[in-house]
C-alpha cells in the first residue's frame, strides 16, 4: 500500500524515547508531491522520514486508532483536497454578527492537546492533515466574493481560517497564515479571524500586519490551562503575545471561550481577569468573546470513549442537539465575564456565543 524513503537516516546516537519526536514522521499523498507548497513544507522539516501513500484517509480515517496517544508523536500528513474547503460557520460558532460567516479547513487537527476539544469527537486520529492545494480554497473564495459584475464591488464575506488547527502555532512549518494575509490584501470584501493559543511572538513579527486580519487570541485562567490545554503557552505569555500584537498594530480580539466550569470558578476567572486587565491596554482591543463550553451530542459520545476525564464526563444538558452547562451554573460564569468586561470595555464590544441560552436581563 505505502512505497518509503527515508529523508535523513536515522542516527545510532540518538537519545532514546519512548515517543518519536512530532512530525518526524511525514505521509505525502503521491498526488500531493509535485505540488510547490508540499516542497516548501518538507524544507521545514530538516529531519523526518517520509512515507508516500495513495489517499489521506489510508492513513487518517483507518480504524482502531487512539487519538489521545498520537498526540505524543504527532504525524504530519501533505494531501490534496478533492471536495470544497469552505463551509458556511456552524451553530455552536460565534459569527460576530456577519451575515456571511464561514470557515475554512484546510488543516485538520491541531499541535495542542486540550481536553475540552471538540476535535477529539470530529476526527479519528490524532495526526494532522494539511492540504496542500491553498489555491483552490482561494478560487472558491472567489467565487463567494465575486460582485455581480466585473467592476462590482466583492460581497463581504467573514472567514475564520483556523477553527479546526491553529494555523498561527504551525506557522514555521506551514507557512499558510502569509499565504491567506497575501490573498486578503487582494480582496477589500474579505475579513479574516486567525484564532490561535500560540504565543510565539518571533512568528507574528515575521507577517505583515494586515487591517483586514482580526487576531483572536483565546485566553483561559492558569489553572484550566495546567489542568486542560496540554502544551499550550501559559497566560502570562499569551498576555504578553497579546500587546505585543497590539504594539504592531493587529486588530486584537479577546476570546475567552471555552469557559470552563471548574471547581471554584468565580474566584479562578476573577484572578484571570484581574490579569488580564492590568497587562493589555483595554481601550485598544478590537472587541471580546465570551462563550461557555458546548459541544455537538454526536462529538461528547466520541470523546468520552476516547478520553473519559472531568470536562467530558460533566452531566451537562442537551438542548438541540447540543449538550451545554444548566443555567444555574452557566449563567453566573457569563455575567461574571461580561461584568467584568464590561469595566473596561463597551457593552456593544463583548460577544456572546448565544444570547438567547444566557438568560441575560
Amino acid at each position: 500500500m505505502f512505497s518509503k524513503h527515508s529523508a535523513t537516516p536515522a542516527s545510532a546516537e540518538a537519545p532514546l524515547s519512548p515517543y518519536r519526536r512530532p512530525f518526524s514522521t511525514v505521509y505525502v499523498e503521491q498526488a500531493a508531491i509535485s505540488y510547490p507548497r508540499t516542497q516548501r513544507i518538507l524544507s521545514n522539516l530538516p529531519e523526518h522520514e517520509m512515507i508516500l501513500c495513495r489517499d489521506y484517509r489510508e492513513i487518517f480515517n483507518r480504524t482502531r486508532q487512539n487519538p489521545v496517544l498520537q498526540k505524543n508523536t504527532q504525524a504530519l500528513i501533505l494531501a490534496v483536497s478533492d471536495r470544497a474547503r469552505v463551509y458556511e460557520g456552524a451553530p455552536v460558532c460565534q459569527d460576530f454578527g456577519n451575515d456571511r460567516f464561514y470557515y475554512s479547513s484546510d488543516v485538520m487537527n491541531c499541535v495542542f492537546d486540550c481536553e475540552y476539544c471538540y476535535l477529539q469527537g470530529m476526527y479519528p486520529s490524532g495526526n494532522i492533515v494539511v492540504f496542500v492545494n491553498l489555491e483552490d480554497t482561494f478560487a472558491e473564495l472567489d467565487s463567494i466574493l465575486r460582485g455581480e459584475g466585473d467592476s462590482a464591488p466583492e460581497n463581504p464575506a467573514y472567514v475564520c481560517i483556523s477553527y479546526d488547527t491553529d494555523l498561527l502555532a504551525l506557522e514555521p512549518k506551514l507557512g499558510y497564515v502569509a499565504d491567506w494575509i497575501n490573498y486578503a490584501e487582494n480582496h477589500p470584501g474579505l475579513t479574516l479571524e486567525l484564532r490561535t493559543k500560540s504565543a510565539s511572538i518571533h512568528a507574528l513579527r515575521e507577517l505583515s500586519v494586515s487591517d483586514r486580519v482580526i487576531l483572536a487570541i483565546t485566553l483561559s485562567p492558569d489553572p484550566v490551562i495546567r489542568a486542560m490545554e496540554h502544551r499550550t503557552p501559559t497566560l502570562s505569555a499569551r498576555l504578553k503575545f497579546a500587546a505585543e500584537a497590539i504594539k504592531l498594530g493587529w486588530k486584537v480580539r479577546l476570546c475567552f471561550d471555552p469557559m470552563i466550569a471548574v471547581h471554584d470558578a468565580a474566584a479562578v476567572y476573577n484572578a484571570m481577569f484581574d490579569e488580564v486587565t492590568a497587562a493589555l491596554p483595554m481601550d485598544r482591543i478590537h472587541d471580546a468573546s465570551v462563550g461557555l463550553f458546548r459541544i455537538s451530542r454526536e462529538y461528547l459520545k466520541e470523546m468520552r470513549r476516547n478520553r473519559p476525564c472531568a470536562v467530558t464526563c460533566y452531566p451537562y444538558e442537551l438542548s438541540d442537539g447540543v449538550y451545554r452547562y444548566p443555567a444555574a451554573v452557566g449563567d453566573p460564569l457569563t455575567k461574571l465575564a461580561v461584568d467584568r468586561l464590561s469595566e473596561v470595555m463597551p457593552r456593544e464590544r463583548i460577544f456572546l456565543w448565544d444570547d438567547a441560552t444566557q438568560h441575560e436581563d
